[in-house]
């Protein structure tokens, strides 16, 4: 079953959260909508659930209708999971009630007599590891058990689509990478298709068969992780996926000229950075190198020790500004005068 948005628009009076969204989610896919705060994600995945009706365009499921600007499908009438950010636990369920509860009042359900829908109850606790506290209250729970009693009941009912909402976005960073691993093997071992909305481009780039960019409401770029980090199509996303740099110089056909005329070779730089005069490089492409090696000179402003890495802020004698990963062992101190070269 697939999912079509066709010129999908979403306006709250004067403010226009969404504009001309088109995107096809394909079965089995994990699809991440990534996008800073504002970007209009949340709202995506509010109208793809059957809380908000668009404005404009069309929402399709599997060839059916089910949203457009005169009418949309109840969300109880869509086959539709959702684990939100909030967890959304009901206080005075045990976890397997929480679990079992969907498939008792889903049109959907396949699980008929209250044994089916415990033995299925069971099963979905077993996969995400919580078989053993089936009889715990949600106060009696962490941050990621009842993350993970969430997602259980999301995937109870065997949607046909699951979105998650910044799901992780209440965990601490070493639960977040577990949690990552946990809902990348669920999604391995239970199939089905996922649309994972997050601001986190490490959420995204570890557990996304294709990421879609968003800002201002407008999708910026659609493509697999490798080439949403490697070939950004604009500067926003080249600053906000990989926090590239992005130098100001001049382009004169495929060359690009900074500083008092280092050149580098941009063959294949897509041409809105042509029209804006910039050149994105990742800060680990970039090194340091004596100032008489290079005709891009500057001195150093910041130096951050970051273990493996050390990051060095270079305010260049241009105006730009230029981050560095160096090796973890550099020795660069604030002041020192460097030249940059590309890799």
């Amino acid at each position: 079953m697939s999912t079509v948005i066709e010129h999908l628009n979403m306006t709250f009076q004067d403010y226009q959260a969404l504009r001309e969204v088109n995107l096809e989610i394909r079965q089995g896919e994990f699809i991440a909508i990534l996008g800073p705060s504002g970007c209009g994600k949340t709202t995506l995945l509010r109208l793809l659930a059957g809380f908000l009706k668009p404005t404009g365009g069309t929402i399709t499921m599997d060839g059916v209708k089910i949203a457009d600007s005169q009418e949309i499908l109840e969300p109880n009438k869509r086959n539709i999971g959702m684990v939100f950010q909030s967890y959304a636990l009901w206080p005075h369920m045990t976890v397997l009630q929480q679990v079992m509860f969907p498939m008792q009042y889903s049109r959907f359900s396949k699980f008929k007599t209250d044994a089916q829908r415990q033995e299925r109850a069971r099963a979905m606790l077993r996969l995400v590891g919580m078989e053993k506290l089936e009889n715990r209250y949600p106060s009696e729970l962490s941050g990621g058990q009842k993350q993970r009693v969430a997602i259980a009941r999301a995937l109870a009912n065997e949607p046909a689509l699951l979105l998650m909402d910044e799901p992780l976005s209440n965990l601490d960073a070493a639960l977040k990478i577990e949690m990552r691993r946990e809902i990348s093997r669920l999604h391995r071992e239970v199939g089905g298709t996922v649309l994972y909305v997050t601001h986190d481009q490490a959420e995204a780039l570890g557990m996304a068969d294709r990421i879609v960019v968003m800002s201002q409401g407008e999708i910026q770029q659609i493509g697999s992780p490798k080439e949403i980090f490697a070939h950004p199509a604009n500067a926003f996303v080249a600053q906000f996926v990989g926090q590239s740099n992005l130098i100001r110089g001049k382009w004169e056909g495929d060359q690009f000229i900074c500083g008092s005329g280092q050149t580098v070779n941009g063959a294949g730089i897509p041409d809105s950075f042509h029209e804006d005069q910039l050149y994105p490089v990742k800060a680990d492409a970039v090194r340091l190198v004596a100032k008489d090696q290079s005709r891009f000179t500057g001195k150093v402003k910041e130096v951050e020790y970051q273990g493996f890495n050390t990051k060095v802020i270079m305010n260049m004698d241009d105006g730009n500004v230029v981050q560095v990963l160096a090796g973890g062992m550099a020795d660069c101190r604030e002041g020192m005068e460097y030249g940059i070269q590309f890799a």
